[in-house]
């Protein structure tokens, strides 16, 4: 995988990461305003050249796919069932990632190294979001699915992105401002009415430019000059950072768990994403160009 790939990766899940600490300090307003006018800010990135009529009909499902349904199904799983539980079947994206890549992404092999890197990143995140002490009842089943739904549209958002080609800076902003409106839709049909106040403003411009903006155009060219399975792999780290952020702002605290946590989600960040170098050829089996003249040259 290409360093900036791996740079631009890394700054997506950095931005993620942030969503938890930045969300505190609006925990007073309803989720699904919350997304629609973060949603709407993120879309900036790309006015300068946007261009609806442009735009193809399937890239914009696509966006909408992802960028709409993925929060729709996590937040009413957040409801449904128990947050750590629903929290945790959402972090199976990453592993989804990896194991679907081969199928959505031709000449895409699932090789050992990606599924062990995987597999252990979300070891990990099962025990840093869990603590050991998750359990799955009967009465959150419908949160549960929901929960797992998201992670399937996000893992094959991700991936399909990627079969596209790619999009623009207009083309994402238009996603997000399709996926703002659809939000803001839901907030006047599910949730209480909410007045802003001034010290709304800072966290929700902070939000709407990192975790629900500009991570989504860096997450988009690391997915096109990258490795989609190592991509999957480092995202394990989103659940690492932020569980350190908050501790760092005062909203939690690490202990013998949290640290076990890292290491896994470490070793399987460094396994997914470390690439063998290539053995150097011997030199008795190099092939020698033949010299001019020689018939075999010329066949």
């Amino acid at each position: 995988m290409t360093p900036r790939a791996t740079r631009n990766a890394l700054l997506a899940i950095a931005l993620w990461s942030s969503l938890a600490a930045l969300s505190v300090r609006l925990r007073q307003m309803p989720p699904f305003l919350l997304v629609g006018l973060s949603l709407l800010l993120g879309s900036v990135f790309g006015w300068r050249h946007l261009s609806v009529a442009a735009l193809r009909p399937r890239a914009l499902l696509l966006g909408v796919h992802g960028l709409f349904a993925y929060h729709l199904c996590l937040f009413m799983a957040l409801r449904l069932a128990p947050p750590v539980e629903a929290n945790l079947i959402n972090y199976l994206w990453p592993l989804l990632m990896v194991v679907l890549a081969p199928l959505l992404l031709p000449g895409t092999a699932l090789t050992a190294r990606h599924l062990l890197g995987a597999l252990l990143g979300f070891s990990g995140a099962a025990l840093l979001i869990g603590g050991g002490r998750a359990g799955f009842g009967a009465s959150g089943l419908a949160g549960y699915l929901l929960a797992l739904l998201a992670a399937v549209i996000w893992s094959t958002y991700s991936l399909l992105s990627r079969r596209l080609g790619g999009f623009s800076a207009a083309t994402i902003s238009t996603f997000c401002l399709a996926s703002g409106a659809l939000s803001l839709a839901c907030h006047a049909l599910l949730e209480p009415r909410y007045a802003l106040v001034a010290a709304d403003l800072p966290p929700l411009l902070l939000i709407g430019l990192g975790p629900l903006g500009a991570a989504f155009y860096l997450w988009d060219r690391a997915l096109q000059e990258g490795d989609p399975r190592a991509i999957g792999t480092l995202a394990y780290l989103t659940p690492l950072l932020s569980t350190l952020l908050l501790t760092l702002f005062g909203g939690g605290q690490l202990g013998p768990a949290s640290l076990a946590a890292a290491g896994l989600i470490v070793g399987g960040a460094v396994v997914g994403s470390w690439r063998p170098a290539e053995a150097p050829a011997r030199p008795g089996l190099r092939r020698l160009r033949p010299p001019p003249g020689d018939i075999t040259a010329r066949r």
